[in-house]
């Protein structure tokens, strides 16, 4: 059952309750850049699909493009169409608390400015983070200082999880995110068209100020500047942690990122823990029981709301029924042996959910959400021991052109399943061809134009984006780093702090070599205990006095200018001070442009 374009509902609730626009719709960094191009979204969506474009994405971009200040309900508003997510600001009796301020500072103080123009000069009363996700605090500092004695709320486990992403994997996730995002492309017919999820991330400032207010439990009740909200705990969802949360005296409800008008990602293409399907459908069947009944709308942190009781109780039933039939499905077909390719290529969608815009593939697809079940449950191996052990990307490669007769060969026959038709394999016997030989000009140029058309032909934007962003890269296109999370270090806890540093010791390098430090830090007076062993750098809290080769004693403002290379001058040394320089001498640098589509 196609879906229906004569449907323009979500258009009008895309435009119901705009206030005001930004004018100009372009969001400017201290140094005059450009971080945020609302305009160009959507002018690049004005008119009808091009022949470059799905039309299900393009109907998707046209939506996402749309952007202003709008009333959800009486005092509850929404940034959106200014980052990749949305901004919620709820007013209380003297401020507003503002949720999820958007990816970057630059952003969130633009919509923030754009919400006090049309609604008042009212103080941030409170900030609150729904998950861990960057687009969901990243712009934190736009809306209160770094200082700040404004509650920050979050659910448990918060920082743990937003740090593991955004600093453990953050180079790898970050450089994956260009394709992802398709960041690096321009906008228009032939680039981006935005994520699904929304129109594209900007690239100001990221920062973080750890929460001061843990949700820890559904029913959990709070009151900030006199608004009430009852929250409903979500972890191992659309993130580890996360939350929905309820307005009594308002009848409205945050679905967070759980239930937005697309197919969600379970395991996102730039990369992240895989989501559990079957406790997503519970959680989102416990919001219906718990506050669907009594919502007049329910709104999200992408895209626009769905007014009408009624409404929003089909939405969230289809939603809900979304996620278990994937896992459902998914888990039925592989108890009878499939593996999860074959599982995929293979997958028919009740006709009803077929049929739903909102359960539509924008952002996550069915191919790699059905993929992602069965890693969860399985693994990267699928029992054939054919598939155990095989060679990495180069050495495959080379041995499949040799048996092919040569990289001319090779591409010859890309080349000619290319113009059957049958892209994909087109895709896989280029791409092999490119890394056996990075240098073979026909190679690559076949490859771009094999992915130029698999993303033209994409209703998955990120599909679209990564296919393009590959493409751009074989011709040798410059992709500049996207964003700066440089205000994130400040929020880590000690421990993490010392993690980030573990994971960058070059341990073959520091496989014969030993030292021990003891850090005191004088501002919580606790002391940690560091150990180079075996090529890990060890470190936990302690509260012996074991000798160790150096002594430290310091605030944590310290520790991040050690570790950042700039001013410690509070810090006091006692014992062999190489030790440090022993383990900063063993920090190997991430790369952040690595490549993806050559070797």
């Amino acid at each position: 059952m196609p879906a229906d374009f004569s449907d323009r509902t979500d258009f009008d609730n895309a435009n119901r309750g705009l206030i005001g626009v930004l004018e100009p719709a372009v969001v400017h960094g201290g140094d005059g850049r450009v971080v945020y191009d609302a305009a160009g979204f959507a002018e690049a969506t004005a008119g009808h699909c091009p022949d470059s474009v799905n039309p299900n994405l393009w109907r998707q971009a046209q939506l996402t493009s749309v952007h202003g200040l709008f009333e959800v309900t009486d005092g509850i508003y929404q940034i959106r169409g200014y980052d990749l997510s949305n901004m919620t600001l709820v007013e209380g009796d003297t401020g507003v608390v503002v949720i999820d301020p958007l990816v970057s500072s630059e952003c969130a103080a633009a919509g923030l400015a754009l919400y006090r123009r049309h609604r008042g000069e009212r103080p941030v009363s409170a900030v609150i983070y729904t998950h861990s996700h960057v687009d969901h605090f990243g712009g934190v500092l736009g809306v209160v200082d770094v200082d700040t004695t404004v509650p920050i709320v979050a659910p448990e486990h918060f920082l743990e999880h937003a740090v593991s992403e955004n600093v453990y994997a953050g180079t790898a996730m970050l450089r994956r995110s260009m394709y992802h995002t398709g960041i690096v492309l321009p906008v228009g017919a032939t680039g981006t068209l935005g994520a699904g999820l929304g129109p594209s991330t900007s690239t100001g400032t990221v920062g973080l100020i750890a929460p001061t207010l843990d949700i820890t439990h559904t029913g959990q009740e709070e009151t900030f500047d006199g608004v009430r909200m009852i929250f409903q705990v979500t972890p191992g969802t659309e993130a580890p942690s996360e939350m929905n949360f309820w307005f009594p005296d308002h009848r409205a409800l945050c679905l967070a990122e759980n239930a937005t008008h697309n197919l969600h990602n379970l395991l996102t293409l730039r990369g992240a823990q895989v989501r559990d399907a079957r406790i997503w459908s519970r959680y989102l069947t416990e919001a219906i029981e718990m506050f669907a009944y009594d919502s007049d709308v329910a709104f999200a942190s992408h895209h626009w709301p769905t007014w009408g009781t009624d409404e929003l109780l089909v939405y969230l039933t289809q939603q809900r029924d979304l996620y278990a039939y994937l896992h459902d499905q998914t888990l039925r077909r592989m108890n009878q042996g499939y593996v999860g390719s074959e599982i995929a290529e293979d997958f028919p969608m009740p006709p009803v959910l077929d049929a739903a815009w909102h359960a539509r593939g924008f952002y996550g697809s069915v191919s790699h959400n059905v993929k992602a079940i069965y890693q969860r449950y399985l693994g990267w191996y699928d029992g054939n021991p054919a598939h155990l052990w095989q060679h990495p990307p180069e050495a495959s490669a080379a041995r499949y052109v040799r048996a092919l007769g040569g990289v001319e060969a090779a591409v010859a026959k890309a080349q000619e399943f290319a113009d059957e038709g049958d892209l994909r394999f087109a895709a896989e016997l280029a791409g092999h061809a490119v890394f056996a030989q990075p240098d073979h000009a026909g190679a690559k140029k076949l490859l771009a134009q094999v992915f130029t058309k698999l993303g033209y032909g994409s209703e998955c934007a990120t599909w679209r984006n990564n296919f393009l962003v590959g493409a751009d890269e074989l011709v040798g296109r410059p992709h500049p780093a996207p964003v700066s999370g440089s205000g994130i270090a400040s929020a880590l806890t000690i421990t993490q702090l010392f993690d980030s540093l573990a994971i960058r010791i070059d341990g073959p390098r520091a496989w014969d070599l030993s030292t021990s430090i003891r850090w005191h830090f004088t501002g919580t007076d606790e002391t940690y205990r560091m150990e180079l062993s075996n090529g890990v750098l060890i470190h936990h809290p302690t509260r012996r006095q074991d000798p160790a080769d150096l002594v430290v004693t310091l605030t944590k403002r310290d520790l991040l200018g050690l570790l950042t290379g700039t001013a410690a001058s509070g810090a006091t040394l006692e014992g062999d001070t190489s030790a440090i320089s022993t383990i900063t001498g063993l920090v190997d640098d991430p790369d952040p442009g690595f490549a993806i589509v050559t070797p």
